[in-house]
């Protein structure tokens, strides 16, 4: 998500993601996300492209809503028979309520959508938690990907982060990845999946459709 200003330009959602949040309108912000992606990915698959599953950010005032579970099922409804939407939500957020959060997770798993735990690695989450959380993935946080290759102890707990989560039958995707370097690391220690700029900057969707018709398959 950007803000394009009359007067700023494009900026950055780290500068406006809290306001948004302090004011209360992420919350229409998270349901226009879960819509505006529901509704890409349809038009992806119509155009016959090789559309990927999208992944949307979840707030916790969006989680602690009670409509949650609704405001999610009916933007998939825009997604049509195909789905192919997954959630995002991060390990702070999830500790706050943990029960709940599970109850609520279970539920949102069983309307086909995927789920991740994202910044893995920055919250603190205990090993007991996570190996009951209905979560699909892993996402380990991008802080420690840019300083793996500097730092030992980052290194190592990428490394141990991916070990743990093959363990537990889950996929690990690394944030933050711009050099081929860190992604033959990645590589070496089996992690399923990555983002970041070294696979492609942000797109809007006319050149996200121009990059997934000129990518291999």
């Amino acid at each position: 998500m950007r803000w394009q200003h009359p007067q700023r330009g494009l900026v950055m959602p780290a500068t406006f993601i809290s306001l948004m949040e302090e004011t209360g309108l992420i919350i229409e912000a998270g349901v226009w996300a879960l819509r505006q992606a529901s509704l890409d990915r349809a038009r992806g698959i119509e155009a016959a492209l090789p559309a990927p599953r999208i992944a949307v950010n979840v707030s916790s005032a969006q989680l602690r809503r009670a409509d949650f579970i609704d405001s999610v099922s009916s933007a998939l409804a825009f997604a049509g028979p195909h789905g192919g939407i997954d959630i995002e939500v991060t390990e702070s957020l999830l500790m706050k309520d943990v029960a709940d959060n599970i109850e609520k997770l279970a539920r949102i798993r069983a309307l086909g959508v995927g789920i991740a735990l994202d910044d893995f690695g920055t919250g603190y989450s205990s090993l007991a938690y996570l190996a009951k959380l209905p979560v699909e993935s892993i996402k380990i946080d991008r802080s420690f990907v840019v300083t793996m290759l500097d730092d030992p102890s980052s290194m190592t707990l990428v490394s141990t982060v991916i070990s743990l989560a093959h363990t537990l039958r889950l996929k690990t995707v690394a944030e933050g990845v711009e050099s081929e370097e860190q992604a033959k690391i990645l590589r070496l220690l089996h992690c399923d999946q990555m983002q970041g700029y070294l696979i492609s900057h942000p797109l809007p969707y006319e050149k996200m459709a121009e990059y997934l018709r000129a990518a291999p398959h």
